[in-house]
């Protein structure tokens, strides 16, 4: 009896121990799609950009390890509600990361919203994550829907291409670009003349690229991501859209799509980006360590993980806290100064305001190797890029 009583006591000992190790670890949590039609522009690549954030960081802040976790929320709000709310309220996660699909993403930022907790996006893009749907505690990084189809729209309108049609993604992610594309369109003397929505992550574009071909318009704009647009952009084809004389746009691209569907559909369509591996060095060097890891070169979306994971990590150091209102004061004051931007800053309303790239898809004679894809065009801005902070309607913003 004597000896149990002593190795119970041991066990819990060791028990206590480890709760009190567990307690101070802090955990991020990277809630993303890890099977569905963004995993390879997100998924496993964006928990490994915020692992090697992290691993760049040390692997510990204020005396604390920091720890990783990962979830997929197969692109379900509900799911990723219920992940989000058990990770705060149960694994003790601080910060919550990515979000990927704008109608999970908003939900995640509800539930961060109400638990005061922070919420970091890179993969969602609907604008509405900074305006009425904010939240004091949530950062938008990497792009979104105004940003995305703004500069485009005012191109390919300074051409002279002025009447517009939309095939849209029909949910909050494809209905938010289609709209911030055509309030751009409209203040730049232009109309859209028609639109159609496709049911998320169909695989039959013939009806739509059918409607887009005997419409009026000048422009065809692909309102979509992921296997949305692969599926889109290859089938236009088939269907003798781009050979009919009307332009070809795309308002969304992920790069880890492109070489599935080739250059040679895609050569010559303009599009805005908010990130690319060959900017520059320090892009290039970045992209060289994550491609020995993963094999694919990061999309924008993974880079701005590390990018955010790793301007959080320094704002917890720096307010020597993980109270949410304090280092989100503290990621607004510092200026995101790294391989993802050099013109970072962030905004009250929660958008991480900084350059964006018009590009264009390369022919393919011109491309040196599978990830030699894009010409840049122009830098846009980034206060020409993003929305000005009064039109979004933020609740939060002081007026």
């Amino acid at each position: 009896m004597k000896r149990a009583a002593l190795a119970l006591a041991a066990a819990l000992a060791v028990a206590s121990v480890h709760a009190k190790a567990d307690e101070k670890t802090l955990r991020i949590g990277v809630l993303t799609d890890m099977g569905g039609q963004y995993a390879d522009g997100n998924g496993p690549g964006s928990v490994l950009a915020a692992r090697m954030a992290v691993q760049d960081f040390g692997g510990s802040i204020l005396g604390r390890p920091i720890e990783v976790i990962a979830a997929d929320h197969q692109n379900k709000p509900d799911i990723g509600a219920s992940i989000a709310r058990e990770w705060l309220d149960q694994k003790g996660v601080d910060m919550i990361a990515e979000g990927v699909n704008s109608a999970v993403g908003l939900a995640i930022q509800g539930v961060t919203r109400e638990r005061r907790k922070i919420f970091l996006i890179s993969g969602s893009g609907s604008s509405d994550l900074t305006g009425k749907e904010c939240s004091p505690t949530g950062i938008h990084w990497t792009y979104d829907t105004y940003a995305s189809s703004n500069a485009t729209a005012r191109a390919l309108l300074a051409l002279g291409l002025k009447s517009w049609f939309f095939i849209t993604a029909d949910y909050s992610f494809g209905q938010a670009l289609q709209r911030d594309a055509t309030n751009a369109i409209r203040a730049g003397g232009g109309e859209v003349v028609g639109s159609v929505l496709a049911p998320f992550n169909t695989t039959d574009f013939s009806s739509y690229l059918i409607a887009a071909r005997a419409s009026q318009a000048r422009v065809v704009a692909y309102a979509n991501a992921g296997s949305d647009f692969a599926n889109t952009a290859k089938q236009a084809v088939e269907f003798g859209l781009p050979q009919s004389g009307k332009t070809v746009t795309a308002l969304q691209v992920t790069i880890t799509d492109v070489p599935a569907i080739g250059l040679q559909v895609l050569q010559g369509m303009l599009f805005t980006e908010s990130w690319y591996w060959d900017l520059n060095d320090a892009s290039r060097a970045f992209a060289r360590r994550f491609e020995a890891e993963r094999h694919a070169m990061p999309t924008a979306y993974q880079a701005g993980v590390y990018s955010a994971i790793s301007h959080y990590l320094k704002a917890v150091r720096d307010a020597g806290t993980t109270d949410s209102a304090a280092v989100v004061a503290r990621m607004r004051a510092t200026p995101v100064r790294d391989f993802f931007t050099q013109t970072g800053r962030v905004r009250e309303d929660g958008r991480m305001v900084h350059d964006m790239y018009l590009m264009r898809f390369k022919k393919p004679e011109d491309s040196k190797g599978k990830w030699d894809l894009y010409d840049l065009v122009a830098t846009v801005p980034g206060d020409e890029a993003f929305r000005p902070m009064a039109q979004g309607n933020c609740p939060f913003v002081k007026s």
